[in-house]
């Protein structure tokens, strides 16, 4: 093992989730914030849309957010790409109308430390299916999707596609409950291997913290769209 690997591996833990963080006047200007940036992307296959939490446009919650990250997970550096001007943005601010299949968020720069990531929900209805098993080697989407397997001219902030996962974690089946109720998107055999570690219930206010290394997805339950603010970080 690397000695990246070894000190990402040193500052691992358990994900958490940290109740009524943020206000509803907070909550307020979050979305307020969302309305005010420019489209990114509008990935229509994925049916997504995302917005970079561009540096400028509120101060204030720029502030807050750093602050009370920090109190929760220590000194951090930003890890969320950069703006046309090099400048770090914060974030990605995801409004999606289709859940978002198997990946992990473990970075475009393998010789960053990698350290954690951070989902504040913006709305209500949704949840977050974070798995035990973890991935070192940059960010990832899986699949067997031969189409999708094609696909290696990415862009900038674009995750490689892979089914490497599927010779990772052995054959145990994935638990045929968990799989109906809340991934009914994702192949059942693509989850081969896969244990839950945490399924997060979106609640506006709180926020979800884990490892840049955890595999995760969205799931299946989702009314109409839901917002939700992703941040990055390294070490």
């Amino acid at each position: 093992m690397n000695e990246r690997i070894k000190d990402i591996k040193k500052l691992e833990s358990s994900p958490k989730v940290i109740k009524n963080l943020y206000n509803q006047e907070e909550i307020e200007e979050f979305l307020k914030l969302y309305e005010d940036l420019p489209t990114t992307v509008h990935n229509k296959k994925q049916n997504v849309i995302k917005k970079r939490w561009l540096q400028g446009y509120n101060k204030k919650l720029e502030k807050l957010f750093c602050e009370r990250l920090k109190k929760e997970i220590g000194d951090f550096k930003m890890d969320n790409l950069q703006d046309e001007n090099g400048k770090d943005i914060f974030g990605l601010i995801q409004e999606s109308y289709a859940p978002i299949g198997l990946h992990v968020d473990a970075g475009f720069e393998l010789s960053n430390q990698i350290y954690k990531q951070s989902l504040i929900p913006l709305s209500s209805v949704g949840s977050t299916v974070i798995f035990k098993n973890r991935f070192y080697e940059g960010s990832t989407s899986f699949t067997q999707d031969p189409e999708e397997l094609k696909k290696k001219n990415l862009g900038y902030g674009q995750n490689k596609r892979s089914s490497e996962h599927l010779t990772l974690y052995g054959d145990k089946p994935f638990d045929k409950e968990i799989h109906a109720k809340y991934l009914k998107h994702e192949n059942i055999d693509n989850l081969k291997g896969l244990e839950v570690e945490l399924i997060y219930e979106w609640e506006v206010g709180s926020m979800l913290i884990f490892d840049r290394t955890h595999l995760h997805c969205s799931s299946s339950v989702i009314e109409g769209k839901k917002i939700g603010i992703a941040t990055f970080t390294k070490k």
